[in-house]
């Protein structure tokens, strides 16, 4: 979705893991947004429409030859700026400031004093004080020429700066994150009183633009839609619809590696929705053929990925004019599989719908939705009235169970699975707790334990459970079940699926785990 036409804010990525953070923050106060990496901004020739920058934080030492830096300063001299951690030590190293590695680290939360009056902090500070999240070694030990101090901490003299004259404003913490109290009026401020930026990003202009970008990009080719039932992908089937017509092809692939029973609801609904426009394809042979004995997470992806576009590839084989294979690939998943803005951001997984498709495809790819959050999204198929039913689901992995169970997959494992989910996700609806987890499932660890169960002894695997809290994926916690609760599931889950015989529960957040296992 190129969306350059419009007046944003732009984020010059230094390589920091919660750089789609600020995007967010951004995004949730109706204003557009992009990311670009530093490498790719300082190829950049001119820039249009950008009504203000922000520099993220980044894991370099801006004390370290090489470290990252932006070359074309003159395409921002005249533009709003927002620096955050690196960013901030970044502008006061370009401006003859000095900045050095510091004996006093500062991670977690510290306490900002005001100094001075700023723009940017109207309404943040409370008696004064404030509490924010730090995360540097580095720290800026000269103020530059121009500049003045806002505010600082214990350990950090120059934790907040400003240049008025140039619209520069620069913060040691992370406003963008939960932890800095009241981070958003950081954001909020800049971007609204700063540079004076007009709501542009409702759910109405949201369809609107991606609506006009499907057209042109399509124009009267047919598409085919890659139906998985989830909530990604069924938005981006009725957006499509709604935007193309006769020109979409919605194919569900049954791989087999679906949650017990979901497959015959998700043709239900679809065949009502779709009638003609929809298909359904039965490979779950072909699927569980591909992935025998394979065990490394990386390459299930990798396969799933390929085996999806060669069934796709093989069904467009004879048809006339399906040029494009839609995805509803979220900005979450482009993050974690490859470094969305060429950034240095880590890549911590790759996606079957990104890092696992083959490098040549027939088809060219249609991705409305990479740029957008899961939240974003369900708010969107709000607006344009996709069953509840599907859009009121916890998501579930494109790769489905076979990045749940650990190791090599067989029908066997795949049936325990299934009856274990079966369970675990009944009975949290039984006991009116789903809707207030973002994503629930259990996973198969292929150890095997001895357990008595009627005076005799078994030998049986152990499965994981596996509930957290959320807003996009990015982050999350494990969701604190009642120890009733979680004990009368785990118990029903051993006396009623055969193959298990323990139970275990996952209290793990997001980071430093991720949500899934593999």
């Amino acid at each position: 979705m190129n969306l350059n036409k419009d007046k944003k804010i732009l984020i010059i990525d230094f390589g920091s893991q919660v750089t789609q953070l600020i995007a967010r923050r951004i995004r949730e106060l109706a204003v557009y947004c992009e990311i670009i990496s530093y490498q790719k901004f300082n190829k950049l020739n001119s820039i249009e429409n950008v009504k203000g920058i922000i520099l993220s934080g980044g894991p370099s030492s801006i004390s370290k030859k090489n470290s990252p830096n932006i070359k074309n300063l003159n395409l921002i001299n005249k533009i709003p700026i927002l620096a955050i951690c690196y960013g901030h030590q970044l502008i006061a190293k370009i401006h003859n400031g000095k900045v050095k590695f510091s004996n006093k680290k500062e991670f977690g939360r510290a306490i900002l004093f005001s100094k001075s009056k700023s723009p940017l902090t109207k309404n943040f500070f409370s008696n004064k004080k404030a509490t924010v999240w730090m995360s540097h070694s580095d720290e800026v030990t000269k103020l530059p020429k121009g500049f003045s101090v806002v505010a600082s901490t214990k350990n950090s003299s120059f934790a907040m700066i400003q240049n008025l004259k140039k619209k520069i404003f620069t913060v040691q913490f992370h406003p963008e994150v939960v932890h800095t109290e009241n981070g958003t009026l950081i954001f909020k401020n800049f971007i609204f009183e700063i540079c004076k930026c007009k709501k542009n990003w409702t759910n109405e202009t949201k369809l609107q633009k991606i609506s006009s970008n499907i057209k042109l990009q399509v124009g009267k080719d047919k598409v085919l839609c890659a139906l998985s039932g989830g909530v990604d992908s069924s938005v981006l089937a009725h957006v499509l619809y709604k935007t193309i017509k006769k020109q979409l092809i919605c194919v569900y692939i049954d791989t087999g590696l679906m949650r017990k029973g979901e497959t015959l609801e998700i043709i239900k609904v679809y065949k009502k929705k779709f009638k003609s426009n929809f298909i359904y394809l039965n490979k779950k042979q072909l699927f569980l053929n591909n992935l025998k004995n394979i065990k490394d997470p990386e390459r299930k992806r990798k396969i799933i990925g390929h085996t999806f576009i060669k069934v796709f590839e093989d069904f467009t084989k004879n048809k006339k004019n399906i040029k494009y294979l839609a995805q509803g690939t979220l900005y979450p998943d482009v993050i974690e599989s490859q470094s969305f803005s060429g950034s240095p951001t880590s890549k911590i997984k790759s996606h079957h719908n990104v890092g696992g498709l083959p490098k040549k495809m027939k088809l060219h790819l249609l991705e409305p939705f990479r740029e957008m959050f899961k939240d974003e999204v369900r708010y969107l198929g709000k607006k344009i009235k996709v069953n509840n039913f599907i859009l009121n689901r916890h998501p579930f992995p494109g790769p489905g169970l076979a990045i749940r169970i650990l190791g090599d997959i067989d029908q066997k494992k795949l049936e325990i699975l299934q009856n274990i989910d079966h369970v675990f996700i009944n009975e949290l609806k039984k006991r009116n707790l789903y809707k207030n987890i973002w994503q629930a499932f259990a996973t198969l660890i292929p150890i095997k334990t001895v357990g008595v169960m009627g005076d005799s002894r078994t030998y049986e695997y152990i499965c994981a459970l596996r509930a957290v809290t959320s807003v996009d994926g990015m982050t999350a916690d494990f969701y604190n079940f009642d120890h009733k609760d979680i004990s009368e599931i785990s118990s029903k889950i051993v006396n009623e699926v055969s193959g298990i015989n323990r139970v275990v529960y996952d209290v793990t957040s997001k980071p430093p785990g991720t949500i899934e296992w593999e």
